[in-house]
């Protein structure tokens, strides 16, 4: 078994203990730990365990370890103060792997605090334009860079490349361990350098407005061809389409026009993204067995099938046409990001654009009948990712529209009239900085989001004449 060089910090401020200390913040130096880490907590009272071991980690190069006993709500982290020039570029890179955490994204993680020579915050860099639609320039918030990729061996990769605020002069890099009763974290290969300017990560998002006749589900497909070449004609790389296609206006119920996935529809439009070089979303029904979905495909510029998401909000009607929900949040990569598929009813529930939020996505593509357009600006704002819709319904309807929306949820693109597309050109490296204290609220997301409550499964017993059937709840 390993020896950890380990310093204890105790908890204070309980009664089994008798102690009169006071509630302030505990910061202590950690033995054997390379100069300047530290580890801290709010309150002596929920101050973890801190270690360093020197051949921890994947690499055995060293790893920063903090325990938690089994009280709730301790807290606290390993800390580093960097000088920097404001300017400049940074890259924060490190690694961690967890132990009995059940919420990995809101216990551990990194921060980066941006202070001038006194320790004090500083004001963030935004667009003179931002400052004057806001009315002041917001504080340079601490950075909550999010996870990537984990390994075979449970490391999780944490990497992210910022811009120093002009007016700071030094980075507290604080390595956390959060509400996390029985758990641990090891953090390990923490570098924070000067790096160069990440290039800009432009993609062009494009809406068709447009609903088919109906003649037949493979012309309904084929009346978007030319839609499709007007949005390639514009450089665009994600064109959304709209919800069910190929049973837009064709007499026939859903369970008749039905689909696999893969098949003849996503061979249609899969040759139109590989012609015109490009991504494609649309929703069309699948069939699957004995099950009929409402499916989101993304199509990709090679002409593949990238991914299918499956409509899981169902309104009455589809749910009275026997249609089956899913269950799942697939979040896809593609050549310009990370991008997340939900369809229709999915916009009137919070849930939906959430999870494919924490799942990664920086884009959201939303083939919708309708739905109020208040709901997408609420969806793009509450996670403050790019949202593309495609809908059926008009402007004069008063209700949804076909556009763009950008991280605060306003519209930056709408197509108008039938036939018509909405382009608009983003930088996905370049994010937005909210006013106040709200600061890169994207990478707060699932930092911060409440954990779901899970709701009981019930279990129907079998009847037998001495023990009549009951529900009774289960474990998920």
């Amino acid at each position: 078994m390993r020896k950890f060089l380990l310093v204890v910090v105790m908890a204070v401020g309980l009664s089994a203990f008798g102690s009169d200390e006071g509630p302030e913040r505990s910061s202590q130096p950690i033995v054997g730990a390379p100069a300047g880490w530290t580890g801290e907590s709010p309150r002596k009272e929920i101050c973890p365990r801190f270690a360093f071991e020197p051949k921890g980690g994947p690499l055995q190069s060293g790893s920063w370890i903090v325990s938690h006993d089994r009280r709730e709500g301790l807290d606290g982290w390993f800390q580093k103060t960097f000088a920097v020039s404001g300017g400049d570029y940074y890259l924060i890179r490190a690694v961690r792997k967890t132990t009995s955490v059940a919420v990995p994204r809101r216990s551990a993680l990194v921060r980066i605090v941006w202070q001038d020579a006194a320790g004090k915050l500083v004001p963030a860099d935004v667009p003179p334009d931002q400052a004057r639609e806001l009315g002041h320039v917001p504080t340079a918030e601490p950075e909550h860079p999010t996870d990537g990729a984990t390994d075979a061996s449970g490391w999780t990769m944490i990497e992210r490349v910022y811009r120093v605020p002009a007016k700071a002069e030094q980075a507290v890099i604080e390595l956390h361990l959060q509400w996390a009763p029985n758990g641990s974290v090891e953090w390990s290969e923490v570098e924070f350098n000067r790096t160069v300017q990440p290039p800009p990560r432009i993609v062009r998002l494009a809406s068709v407005h447009y609903m088919p006749a109906g003649k037949s589900s493979r012309e309904n497909c084929e009346e978007f061809a030319p839609h499709i070449a007007e949005a390639a004609k514009q450089r665009a790389n994600l064109v959304v389409l709209g919800e069910t296609i190929p049973s837009v206006n064709v007499k026939r119920k859903p369970h008749e026009t039905a689909e696999a996935v893969p098949g003849p529809t996503t061979e249609y439009f899969g040759g139109l993204s590989r012609k015109h070089n490009l991504h494609i979303v649309l929703s069309l029904y699948e069939r699957s067995e004995h099950l009929v979905y409402n499916t989101a495909v993304l199509l990709g510029p090679d002409g593949n099938l990238i991914g299918k998401y499956r409509k899981v909000c169902l309104p009455h009607g589809e749910v009275e046409n026997g249609i089956a929900p899913g269950h799942d949040y697939p979040v896809f990569d593609t050549n310009f990001g990370k991008l997340g598929l939900m369809v229709c009813y999915d916009g009137f529930f919070p849930e939906v654009a959430g999870q494919l939020t924490n799942n990664g996505a920086e884009v959201i593509a939303w083939p919708v009948w309708g739905c109020n357009p208040l709901l997408a600006k609420a969806r793009a704002c509450e996670n403050h990712t790019y949202l593309v819709s495609s809908t059926f319904m008009r402007p004069n309807d008063g209700w949804m529209i076909s556009a763009v929306y950008d991280q605060t949820g306003k519209p930056i693109a709408q197509a108008k009239d039938w036939g018509t597309v909405a382009i608009a050109e983003v930088d996905l490296n370049q994010p937005y900085v909210g006013p106040y204290n709200l600061g890169d609220f994207r990478s707060m997301v699932p930092r911060h989001r409440p954990v779901g409550v899970a709701e009981p499964v019930y279990s129907l017993d079998i009847p037998t004449r001495d023990n009549p059937a009951r529900a009774s709840p289960i474990t998920r």
